[in-house]
């Protein structure tokens, strides 16, 4: 069976076919303008992105490196059936939502003593003990337990057959950001992130490259992230960052498409606009990313260091902050375990 293309194949080919998203040339300028006006802010630095989530346990501890790995084996689909009922969890005084509802619930059951970021615990967790952990405290339950029960024991045992951590998993790829994301697809079968498209087999793999990200946050803020070709990554196919590229007018949605979004069709994971959504997106940051370079050349005389990761991570809370100013605009929803 032939092998898929990698992300940013992937996304150059279904750029270059799609029918109902394209990207706007004219608007990936204004965002590359954008992005280049706020270079050499916090948001584009190291630091701005090792900038530790408040609920993650503290970076120089081997706990850290599993609690990532834990959180982002169930990163996916947290999007409420109905805006008004989300699934809240309450963490230390606070309440969360969304993916945060998903960090809280774990730190919340460290909290109360449950060993869940040691593998040797998770991957034999029953299905119960799991709903407890992610127990929610509004009416509406975290969505797909079964799949995220499945998801976690799975890649539980996959690292007790690979030395019995993460740190110890990721030690096989000799510090390159390809080996690791290669690594983990081929490893653990819930991080097979993939399609086909217009007949040929193609890659996403959001949460593989997700994971290789948070893995090198964690060991910067140890002072030991030397990953030199972290630009491998691309920008992660997700619900919230194509609504946000869309609202800056890098990324256009055909009529169709956008009257199918505002009835609230639901996608299937792997059909032809969903890919075309995804694979857009990503192609998109390529784009902006590859105008933000040239305008750092031209303009300040040296090479740029900001990645697509790093765009995806300035687009992410964007999106989030902004998200009553771009409500007209439909997320697509899509129920599956690749994000």
């Amino acid at each position: 069976m032939e092998k898929p293309l990698s992300p940013r194949e992937s996304s150059q080919f279904v750029a270059e076919r799609s029918r109902d998203v394209f990207v706007d040339e004219d608007g990936v300028k204004r965002v590359a303008q954008m992005i280049y006006e706020l270079r050499e802010s916090e948001e584009f630095t190291a630091s701005g992105w090792k900038m530790m989530n408040p609920l993650a346990p503290s970076p120089d501890s081997d706990e850290a490196i599993n609690w990532v790995f834990v959180t982002d084996t169930m990163n996916f689909s947290f999007w409420p059936e109905r805006e008004e009922e989300q699934c809240e969890v309450v963490c230390r005084g606070n309440t969360y939502r969304g993916y945060m509802s998903l960090c809280a619930a774990v730190t919340r059951a460290m909290d109360e003593g449950v060993p869940i970021t040691n593998p040797t615990y998770f991957s034999q967790i029953s299905e119960a003990e799991l709903a407890k952990v992610l127990r929610s405290d509004s009416d509406t339950p975290m969505p797909m337990l079964k799949e995220r029960h499945q998801a976690l024991t799975e890649a539980g045992r996959v690292l007790m057959e690979h030395g019995g951590s993460f740190r110890v998993f990721m030690s096989h790829c000799e510090n390159d950001a390809e080996k690791m994301v290669k690594y983990i697809v081929e490893n653990i079968p819930s991080y097979r992130d993939e399609a086909t498209y217009e007949g040929k087999r193609i890659s996403f793999y959001k949460r593989a490259q997700i994971l290789v990200a948070d893995f090198w946050g964690i060991m910067e803020a140890r002072g030991e992230g030397n990953i030199p070709n972290l630009d491998y990554l691309t920008m992660f196919a997700d619900y919230r960052v194509p609504q946000g590229l869309v609202y800056l007018g890098a990324l256009r949605y055909s009529d169709t498409l956008m009257e199918t979004l505002k009835n609230g069709e639901l996608l299937s994971s792997g059909e032809r606009r969903e890919v075309e959504i995804r694979g857009c997106s990503i192609w998109c940051v390529e784009r902006i990313r590859q105008h933000l370079w040239k305008l750092v050349e031209e303009r300040d005389g040296k090479s740029c260091h900001i990645n697509s990761a790093l765009i995806d991570f300035y687009l992410w809370p964007y999106a989030k902050k902004h998200h009553k100013e771009m409500a007209h605009i439909p997320i697509h929803h899509t129920r599956c375990i690749y994000y």
